[in-house]
């Protein structure tokens, strides 16, 4: 783990980014263009692992995106090549319908278990705990056909929107290195970006999964509460789920399938037969004629940065002009009170178990850690369990209302366009003219008053337009790049639908990737 501030990275501030100069290696391929490789026997899955774990050998020193790379993924990778090399064409036709990913290596989250190996969450005093089960996403991974080949980083029990702790030290963002990829998935979004997979696993309880795909330029699906099974107990908190991320939609969808339906260790799960089957990223573009697409750009008074507004109205400009009607809508949010409704939630339900995995350590913790457990239940103090609920519920209504008439609804990821690497906001956050997120009140700091330099907001979580669709957590939405920010990362929109209606949000996410077209490897 190197925690050294290393140089900057570059990138093109002006729109997608310059293709990187490797475009005929291995590791540049998305995991449906491996799959198609391995099939017609143009490459084998051996080589394709292996120039993979050449990339983390020669790049992760400066972006330290992964905690351990898995010794047996090249036993895994065996077992794919010899298959390919052997299949008839009955027997590739029986592996796509009954192993769709076959041969393919993922990045795992470190908090998804793999039996046998540490599980830590990032937390020190738990350095030497082992897992003795599969996460039920790394069974259905396995069972596909897929292997995990590596591990990503998180910031301590994912509690965070940067990844940075005592245990792992400080996520990059291969974009650019003074800046955090995101959390908590911010390990996935960096491997994926840094080209050290073509499909990660991820979880979001308040945005640990759209944040990290929007500043790394990838692609992030949050399910419908229930879609997607977790761990108990947790997984009855309605707030939270587990999900894929990939650089593209296409890879995205082959992942969630994998990963949704029933399991009897998660009560919440729900049935999910025929999931996506419907779904042709290469026709997406064409279905667009006749959507409805309500476009919100502040979601109330979120203090949205010009250069994140610019490329979010592109997006919508985009689809209006392939035949979709776009209608500008507002919302009676405020930063405010989605926080505060966040944050009961949390101080109910998070914190006590954050406070019972982690009592009598807590001299080892993170700063934002503690802090966390802090705010939360402060919150929590000035209102009851129900109080919480009923404001969930107004603001679900709200948003009911809001997408009365309209298929999907379309909104920035976060207000600010960058977070410091290193840095835990303990102080609040202030926008620079840069839109990167500076620790505390910095100088000549003004209230929020939205897209402008100097804007202060008390707590970071505030920055992001993540948790409101925590709050309202039966849409599904896949997270998609929308350009380029100021400070030199991506930006990124949420394609939010009607609840359980996964196939309209892949539907307009693979639209706009199809006609605002994003490398999704950043040019290192």
């Amino acid at each position: 783990m190197n925690t050294d501030t290393p140089r900057p990275g570059t990138a093109n501030p002006t729109g997608p980014a310059t293709p990187p100069s490797h475009a005929t290696e291995p590791w540049t391929l998305s995991a449906t263009e491996a799959l198609a490789a391995f099939r017609s026997k143009e490459l084998s899955p051996v080589d394709y692992l292996t120039s993979l774990l050449g990339r983390i050998t020669s790049e992760d020193e400066r972006i330290n995106a992964v905690t351990e790379v898995i010794e047996e993924a090249v036993t895994s990778a065996r077992e794919a090549e010899d298959f390919y090399a052997n299949a008839t064409s009955d027997d590739l036709a029986e592996a796509a319908a009954t192993r769709p990913l076959l041969g393919l290596p993922v990045i795992a989250k470190e908090k998804h278990a793999l039996a046998g190996r540490g599980l830590t969450q990032g937390l020190l005093h738990e350095r030497d705990t082992v897992a003795t089960a599969d996460a039920a996403i790394i069974g259905r991974i396995r069972a596909a056909g897929g292997y995990v080949h590596a591990r990503a980083t998180s910031p301590e029990f994912s509690c965070a929107t940067i990844t940075h702790s005592p245990m792992w030290g400080v996520t990059r963002n291969p974009w650019n290195l003074e800046l955090s990829p995101g959390g908590s998935s911010g390990g996935s979004g960096a491997a994926l970006a840094a080209g050290f997979a073509s499909l990660a696993t991820a979880s979001d309880i308040a945005g640990s999964t759209r944040l990290p795909a929007a500043f790394t330029g990838t692609v992030g699906f949050k399910a419908p509460y229930g879609r997607i099974p977790g761990v108990q107990p947790l997984a009855a908190d309605w707030y939270r789920g587990d999900g894929p991320m990939a650089r593209s939609v296409a890879d995205t969808a082959l992942l969630a399938r994998v990963m949704v339906g029933v399991d009897a260790s998660d009560h919440a799960t729900i049935a999910s037969p025929g999931f996506l089957d419907d779904f042709d990223p290469a026709e997406a573009a064409d279905r667009l004629r006749g959507r409805r697409v309500a476009l919100c750009v502040r979601l109330g008074d979120f203090p949205v940065g010009k250069d994140i507004e610019a490329n979010t109205r592109a997006i919508a400009s985009a689809l209006e002009s392939a035949g979709a009607e776009v209608e500008e809508i507002e919302l009676p949010w405020t930063y405010e009170r989605i926080f505060e409704t966040a944050f009961t939630h949390f101080g109910y339900l998070l914190a006590p178990a954050m406070r019972a995995a982690t009592r009598g350590h807590e001299d080892t913790l993170a700063d934002y850690t503690l802090r966390f457990m802090a705010d939360t239940e402060a919150v929590a103090s000035r209102r009851s369990f129900y109080d919480g609920l009923a404001m969930e519920a107004q603001i679900q209504a709200e948003l009911a209302a809001a997408m009365d008439g309209f298929d999907v609804l379309l909104a920035p990821t976060s207000a600010v366009a960058g977070l410091e690497a290193g840095a835990s906001y303990l102080d609040g956050i202030t926008v620079g003219g840069d839109g990167v997120g500076r620790e505390g009140a910095g100088d000549g700091a003004v209230a929020a008053t939205g897209g402008t330099a100097g804007v202060r907001l008390d707590h970071y979580w505030q920055a992001h337009m993540t948790m409101p669709f925590n709050i309202c957590n039966r849409v599904p939405i896949v997270g998609v790049p929308s350009g380029m920010a100021d400070c030199g990362i991506p930006t990124g929109v949420q394609v939010i639908a009607h609840p359980f209606d996964d196939g309209t949000a892949f539907d307009v996410a693979a639209a706009i990737e199809a006609l605002r077209p994003w490398t999704g490897l950043a040019p290192m």
